[in-house]
């Protein structure tokens, strides 16, 4: 497929080597293995004050692999993981790779049946895991052996490679996403078409040995690959750095300290980045994607970042990859509306579908499907949502085509707009959430008559997932009740920020939800098990002030829990950023998370807090919006 080169394009730098064609046939660890012997000394991974060379680390990943064959006596198959954002991780990946297996990456923060449920579904052989993700695993699965890696890698194990001779087109990983029926459906990816993937981000971004890439995304979010190995497989650097335990406020000043050249993730989560630095002077290259781009993301790269840097609005997908990309520099006006995601890549070609499945014209909206002989392998164990999704070309066997269900338009000259989702599935902070899958664990809970869900563009410009409840008598149940009846049952990106009570659903002329008419979100306190109780001291205020801020709500009490509130780690990354801004104290984010309310957290500041305390300014405004919100109760 000819690409057509349009736009601003990333400039090669003299250490930027081609991806070939050739290099996809083999296997991930063989090409990881080649940049072993070609850069053994330069930095792989660094996390925090460790650092790892590529040598160091194809060392761990040996050690990793040789414990997985001596334990697998009838071969190595899918093995788990549930490894927090780390080195080992890394390694885990390399390790399973290396010994044949397939990874299966979860994270010990999904519910315990969620777990259990990927355990059973991948029929995994094994389980590898820190200290964390073994007490899951012990819980979710405990007839399934557990291996430490944390173990693996402080033993005397063996340090040469394993040597297992792995086919192009052997399986690499199972990534598990949400069903419309709650159960969960695992891609599967070959070693080539991941290699493929790597080619098109190497080549069209010119990915070379000087570059040091982001790892943000969770180990359970697809997104990871391309950073992974579009580092590793080219002899670069990755940094992971844990959002959710370090939180968004220091992002920023770590992006600078680091000296990262190439970031990655959602718009949302940049955003927050943004805020914590003034100009990121190393960063050439802005990657988003996972959700929806906006003018505001363009204005903070144009603030930020220096001549020469590009901002790069994709649109991939878990099962074929890359598949479009759109590359803005400083002096491109991006107005308000449609961000385009591009052109095509490599061996990526993008059709629109009518309602017919006709090939739609220019301009007309339609399903975008993806052509091409590099697609996912498949559904794990699923042929029936392998034959929905995929169709093979009926002349040429190779090459199939995957309708994605998300909408689009080609304008003439071939730059593609994304226009959203075209049935329930909707990004929320980067991740799909299957809104029948919510409104089917509603339904579950106590007291629920009908659930209905939609997703809000909130000021932000975030995605806000509403929850509408009739319960089925009075008093209604309590935000704080379904929350936990929620948490139990769904992923943390699944989980409704706003929980609106209402008598009726509304409905169509024919009978059917109209979700349209679903009222918009509210500022008002929700229904909670805590009583409300007004702010007292001075501390107390200044914390309320800045979670009415963050939370856009009327009041807040000072025992209702930041997260019944529809508080998640974003903003807590914000009220972090804010009471340092306003209090002169750094909170670490485990101190924001064991402190829950504002009752707790201004306990907490007490023994923080200069002596000092806020300016007079920051007390007289906190103490306004606060005396404010409270003659509303």
């Amino acid at each position: 497929m000819q690409v057509k080169p349009v736009g601003p394009r990333p400039a090669s730098r003299g250490s930027f080597v081609r991806f070939d064609r050739s290099a996809i046939e083999q296997s991930i660890p063989r090409r990881f293995e080649l940049q072993v012997d070609q850069y053994p000394r330069r930095l792989a991974v660094k996390i925090g004050d460790l650092a790892w060379t590529y040598a160091a680390l194809d060392s761990a990943a040996n050690r990793v692999g040789h414990t997985l064959l001596a334990r697998a006596a009838a071969g190595v198959g899918p093995v788990v993981l549930l490894i927090e954002q780390s080195a080992a991780l890394v390694a885990g990946i390399l390790g399973v790779l290396k010994a044949g297996g397939i990874y299966v990456p979860l994270e010990a923060t999904h519910p315990t049946a969620h777990v259990a449920t990927v355990v059973e579904e991948a029929e995994a052989c094994l389980i590898l895991a820190d200290a964390a993700g073994a007490a899951v695993a012990a819980a979710a699965a405990p007839a399934t052996v557990v291996l430490r890696v944390d173990e693996i890698l402080a033993g005397g194990g063996s340090t040469a490679r394993p040597g297992v001779a792995v086919a192009p087109d052997a399986c690499a990983y199972i990534y598990y996403t949400s069903g419309s029926t709650g159960r969960p459906k695992g891609v599967v990816d070959a070693h080539r078409n991941v290699l493929h993937n790597v080619m098109r981000y190497t080549n069209s971004l010119g990915i070379d040995r000087d570059d040091r890439l982001t790892l943000l995304q969770t180990p359970g979010f697809s997104g990871a690959v391309s950073s992974l190995f579009g580092a590793l497989l080219n002899g670069a650097a990755i940094f992971p750095y844990d959002v959710r335990r370090e939180g968004v406020a220091g992002l920023g000043a770590w992006l600078v300290r680091e000296r990262i050249s190439i970031y990655h993730s959602v718009p949302a989560l940049f955003r927050l980045a943004a805020q914590g630095a003034d100009a990121f002077p190393d960063l050439r290259l802005i990657r988003i994607e996972g959700d929806r781009m906006s003018r505001h993301e363009w204005i903070l790269f144009r603030e930020r970042c220096a001549d020469g840097a590009l901002l790069v609005n994709g649109l991939g997908a878990t099962e074929c990859g890359l598949v479009r990309q759109f590359f803005i520099d400083r002096t491109l006006p991006v107005t308000e509306g449609v961000v385009p995601v591009g052109y095509a890549v490599e061996d990526m070609e993008v059709v629109i579908l009518d309602e017919e499945g006709r090939a739609a014209g220019p301009g007309q909206a339609g399903e975008i499907a993806v052509r091409s002989r590099y697609l996912a392998a498949g559904y794990w164990r699923r042929p029936d949502l392998y034959a929905r999704a995929f169709a093979r070309d009926p002349v040429d066997p190779e090459l199939r085509t995957y309708r994605t269900g998300d909408l689009g338009r080609r304008q003439p000259d071939g730059c593609l707009d994304h226009l959203g989702r075209r049935d329930a599935r909707q990004r929320i902070q980067g991740q799909w959430v299957d809104l029948a899958e919510v409104e089917a664990a509603l339904l579950g809970a106590e007291n629920v008559r009908e659930a209905a869900t939609r997703v809000h563009s909130a000021d932000s410009g975030d995605a806000l997932l509403v929850a509408y409840v009739v319960p089925q008598r009075e008093p209604a149940p309590t935000v704080s009740a379904l929350r936990r009846y929620l948490g139990m049952r769904l992923p943390k990106a699944a989980m409704p920020a706003q929980f609106i009570m209402l008598q009726r659903l509304p409905l169509s002329a024919y009978g059917k939800l109209d979700r349209s008419a679903l009222p918009l979100p509210v500022a008002e306190r929700p229904r909670l098990e805590a009583e409300f109780v007004a702010p007292g001291n001075r501390l107390e205020q200044v914390v309320a002030a800045i979670w009415t801020e963050v939370l856009g709500l009327d009041r807040i009490g000072i025992d209702d829990p930041f997260f019944d509130l529809g508080g998640d780690s974003l903003r807590m990354g914000q009220v972090q950023a804010r009471l340092r801004d306003r209090l002169a104290v750094e909170v670490p984010m485990v101190a924001l998370f064991e402190h829950p309310t504002i009752g707790a957290l201004a306990r907490y500041l007490e023994g923080e807090v200069p002596s000092a305390g806020p300016p007079a300014e920051v007390q007289m405004a906190a103490a306004v919006k606060v005396s404010e919100g409270n003659s509303k109760s």
